[in-house]
């Protein structure tokens, strides 16, 4: 089960390290720290928060631009620490 923060963090990772929204996605084997990985994406997929992307050789993770603001809420709410900087 995976628990807010982790949701947060992983979403956190997407957004500012190279502002993964809409088509622009990145591996999930840049996300293997995460322990509870398929369930994060799992659970962002069905509220439409993490869009997946199906290639042949990898599968990449963006956010979705349609629930931007809500997605940054979100985070900041999770990670005080992060507020302001979310773009």
């Amino acid at each position: 089960m995976a628990t807010d923060l982790e949701k947060a963090q992983l979403m956190s990772v997407l957004a500012r390290s190279k502002g993964n929204w809409g088509e622009k996605y990145d591996r999930t084997e840049h996300f293997k720290r995460f322990q509870n990985l398929k369930d994060i994406v799992k659970d962002l997929a069905k509220i439409r928060w993490i869009l997946i992307y199906k290639k042949p050789q990898f599968t990449g993770l963006s956010l979705n631009t349609q629930f931007k603001s809500e997605i940054i809420n979100f985070i900041e709410n999770q990670m005080p620490h992060l507020r302001g900087i979310l773009k």
